[in-house]
C-alpha cells in the first residue's frame, strides 16, 4: 500500500480517541481518517471516506462493538482491531469480537494513558499496519461440543509413564489471525489427538478465556498452561499471556515450564522460546507448525526444530491472514512442508501416529 493507511477510531471515551489518534498518527504510514463515540456515528462518518482499518472498542452506547462488527463483516468486510481494557471481565467479550471477525487486539489501560503513549506505541502501530494487509476470510460460527458422559477423562500423571506421551509433541505458534486458525484446526481434531503446546500472541488476561472458549468447541481438552503441566494425548496447553512457555522433559514425560522473562522478538509469550525448547528436549519426536502472524517470531526456533530432526510445517500465503511469520520460516529454510490451513489438522493426526 503506497498511500498512508486510513485508520478510523470508534471509542466512547474522548480521551482514548485522542490518545489512540496521537499514537497512530505519529507514524507517517498511518493517517487518522476520523473518529466517533459509537458505531452509529461511525457509520455516518465512514460513508464519505471508508477506512482501511477500524480500531474498535467493544462496550459503547447505542450499539455494542460486537453487533457493529458482525454488521460490518456482513455488509462491508473491513479489517478491525479491537481496543479493549486489560481485564478478565472483558476478556470473554473481546474474544467474541475476535470470533466475529476482528483481526487482533490492542489493550488500553484504565489509567496511565500518558505512559501508554510510550510503552504501547510501537505495538499499536505494528498491529494496525498488519491489519491493513490482512486477508479477511468468511467467519463460520461453531457449535460447542458436548463430550459424551462416558468418555474417558484426560489421563492424570501417575508413577507409570504413558508410552505414547513421548511419541509426539505438537508445537504450534501463531499471531495475527491465529485465533481463527487455531479454532479451525483444533475443532477438527479427535479426543485422542497428540499432546499439543501452543503460543498465540495474546495479552495477559485473555488467554484463559481463549482457552476456555476453544475447550467448548473441541473434542480434545484445551486449557491455559500452568507451570508443571504434563503434555498428554488429548490435551492442548495454551501459553499464558505475559509469560513464556517452554517444553521440559522429566524421564519419559514431557511437561511445560511457565515463567517470566524479557520479551523475545517483542513478544511474551514468544514462539521462538517454545520452539527452541522443543528442539532441545523433544527433537525428532516433535512436530512444529508456524501459522499466520506478523513479524518473524518462531522462524529461527522452527529451524532449530528441523535441525533437531522434527517435522516442520508453515502455513501457506493464501490461507494466512498475515503472511509474515510463515514467510520468514519458509525463507530461512525452516519449513519441510508448506500447507493450507484446511490441511493442518490431518497433518497433526498423521504426525501423531507415525
Amino acid at each position: 500500500m503506497n498511500r498512508p493507511i486510513k485508520a478510523f477510531i470508534v471509542d466512547d471515551s474522548a480521551v482514548v480517541r485522542q490518545v489512540l489518534a496521537q499514537v497512530l498518527a505519529s507514524d507517517p504510514a498511518i493517517e487518522i481518517s476520523g473518529s466517533a463515540p459509537d458505531p452509529l456515528f461511525a457509520l455516518q462518518k465512514m460513508q464519505k471516506n471508508w477506512p482501511d482499518v477500524i480500531v474498535l472498542d467493544v462496550e459503547m452506547p447505542r450499539m455494542d462493538g460486537i453487533t457493529f462488527l458482525r454488521k460490518l463483516m456482513q455488509e462491508r468486510p473491513t479489517p478491525v482491531v479491537i481496543c479493549s481494557t486489560l481485564t478478565e471481565k472483558g476478556a470473554d467479550t473481546t474474544l467474541q469480537a475476535l470470533s466475529a471477525g476482528a483481526v487482533d487486539i490492542i489493550t488500553k489501560p484504565k489509567v496511565g494513558l500518558k505512559d501508554f503513549l510510550e510503552s504501547g506505541r510501537q505495538q499499536m502501530i505494528q498491529v494496525v499496519k498488519a491489519a491493513a494487509r490482512a486477508r479477511l476470510a468468511p467467519v463460520t460460527a461453531r457449535t460447542p461440543v458436548r463430550r459424551p458422559a462416558a468418555a474417558a477423562p484426560t489421563p492424570k500423571p501417575s508413577g507409570m509413564p504413558l508410552s505414547r506421551t513421548t511419541d509426539q509433541v505438537v508445537a504450534l505458534g501463531t499471531s495475527t489471525g491465529g485465533t481463527h486458525a487455531l479454532e479451525a484446526i483444533l475443532a477438527q481434531l479427535p479426543a485422542d489427538c497428540p499432546g499439543i503446546v501452543v503460543v498465540q500472541h495474546m495479552p495477559e488476561k485473555f488467554t484463559a478465556a481463549f482457552a476456555q472458549r476453544l475447550d467448548q468447541l473441541c473434542r480434545c481438552e484445551v486449557r491455559e498452561a500452568v507451570d508443571g503441566d504434563r503434555v498428554l494425548p488429548g490435551l492442548v496447553l495454551i501459553a499464558p499471556g505475559g509469560l513464556h512457555m517452554q517444553l521440559r522433559r522429566s524421564g519419559a514425560q514431557y511437561r511445560v515450564g511457565v515463567s517470566d522473562g524479557p520479551r523475545v522478538n517483542r513478544h511474551k509469550p514468544s514462539v521462538d522460546v517454545l520452539f527452541r525448547s522443543v528442539a532441545t528436549v523433544a527433537g525428532r519426536n516433535a512436530l512444529g507448525i508456524i501459522m499466520t502472524g506478523m513479524g518473524d517470531d518462531g522462524a529461527r526456533g522452527l529451524l532449530a526444530m528441523r535441525h533437531a530432526g522434527a517435522h516442520t510445517i508453515a502455513q501457506d500465503k493464501e490461507t494466512s491472514v498475515v503472511f509474515g511469520m510463515p514467510r520468514e520460516a519458509i525463507e530461512c529454510g525452516a519449513a519441510v512442508d508448506v500447507l493450507p490451513l484446511p490441511s493442518m489438522a490431518e497433518a497433526i493426526i498423521r504426525g501423531g501416529r507415525r
